[in-house]
C-alpha cells in the first residue's frame, strides 16, 4: 500500500509534466557515464522491480548527486528512502525523508514524507516477536516515541491531508502502547516497594495519555500504591473515580 502511494499522488506529479522548480541547463547535461535523468530513473525502477534495492538505492544516489535540480531527483529522494526502509535501514531511511522535508516544505508529496518517517519509526519499534511471546511496550519505547511525535507532526503541519487521517488512526495504537509501557513501569515499582514512584507512573498515564486503555489499570494500581502508604483517603477517592466512570471495570495486570 504504502508504493502504491509514492506511484500514484507522487510520481504523477513529478514524472508528468514540467518540475515546479524549472530545470537549468546545467542540470540537463550528459554526466552519469552520458545518461540522462530520465534514463537513470528507468533504470533504478527496474532493479526495484528485479528485487535489486541496494543497486536501485545506489542509482537514485547517483540521480541525486548528478541532476540535484531535476525532477527526477525530487522523486528519487523519496523512493530512495522508501527502499532505505524496505532493507531495515531505518535510519538512513529518516535522514533522506527529513532532508526532503527540509528542501521540499511544501510540495504535494511532502504530508507522504512525513507519513512515511512515522510509519519507518513504527516498523523500527516492532518485533517478530511480538503478539506472540513478548509486548512491545515492554521493550524499549524510543522509536515508538519518535512515531508518535512524527505522526503528531504530520497532522499539525498538514492537517487536511488524506496522510493526516491515516496518521490519527496509528495514533491511538502508538498511544495505547506508551501508555502500557508506562503501566508496565508502574507495577515493576509497585512490586519492589517504591510506591510513590508507582503513584506518580499512574499519575503521568492518565495526564498524558488520557484516552488510553491502559487509564482503569492506572487507576486501579493508583488506589493499590495509596493503600500500601496508609493514604486511605486518597486511595478511597481514586477508587470513585474508577467506578464510576469504568463501572464494568475488571483488573488486567498483576503484581504477584
Amino acid at each position: 500500500m504504502i508504493k502504491s502511494f509514492i506511484l500514484l499522488p507522487i510520481a504523477l506529479v513529478f514524472l508528468t509534466g514540467c518540475s515546479p522548480f524549472g530545470g537549468d541547463k546545467e542540470t540537463r547535461k550528459l554526466v552519469a557515464k552520458g545518461l540522462t535523468p530520465k534514463t537513470l530513473y528507468g533504470q533504478a525502477e527496474d532493479m526495484v522491480d528485479a528485487g535489486s534495492l541496494d543497486q536501485a538505492i545506489d542509482q537514485y544516489q547517483l540521480i541525486l548527486s548528478s541532476y540535484p535540480g531535476s525532477k527526477y531527483a525530487i522523486q528519487s529522494r523519496l523512493d530512495m528512502a522508501y527502499n532505505l526502509y524496505k532493507r531495515k535501514k531505518y535510519s538512513r531511511a529518516i535522514v533522506e525523508l527529513d532532508k526532503f522535508i527540509e528542501k521540499y516544505p511544501d510540495l504535494p508529496s511532502t504530508p507522504y514524507a512525513y507519513y512515511l518517517k512515522g510509519v519507518v519509526a513504527e516498523d523500527k519499534s516492532s518485533s517478530i516477536l511480538d503478539n506472540l511471546v513478548t509486548d512491545s511496550a515492554q521493550r524499549d519505547v524510543d522509536s515508538v516515541r519518535e512515531a508518535y511525535s512524527y505522526f503528531v507532526d504530520l497532522i499539525n503541519a498538514f492537517p487536511n491531508s488524506k496522510y493526516a487521517n491515516e496518521a490519527s488512526t496509528k495514533l491511538t495504537k502508538l498511544m495505547n502502547t506508551l501508555a502500557r509501557h508506562e503501566l508496565y513501569v508502574a507495577i515493576y515499582y509497585t512490586k519492589i516497594g517504591s510506591h510513590i514512584a508507582a503513584i506518580n507512573r499512574s499519575k503521568f498515564i492518565i495526564e498524558n495519555y488520557p484516552n488510553s486503555s491502559s487509564i482503569p489499570d492506572g487507576l486501579d494500581l493508583m488506589a493499590y500504591n495509596y493503600d500500601e502508604i496508609n493514604a486511605t483517603k486518597l486511595a478511597s477517592d481514586t477508587r470513585i473515580v474508577l467506578s464510576s466512570s469504568y463501572p464494568s471495570y475488571s483488573k488486567n495486570y498483576s503484581i504477584d
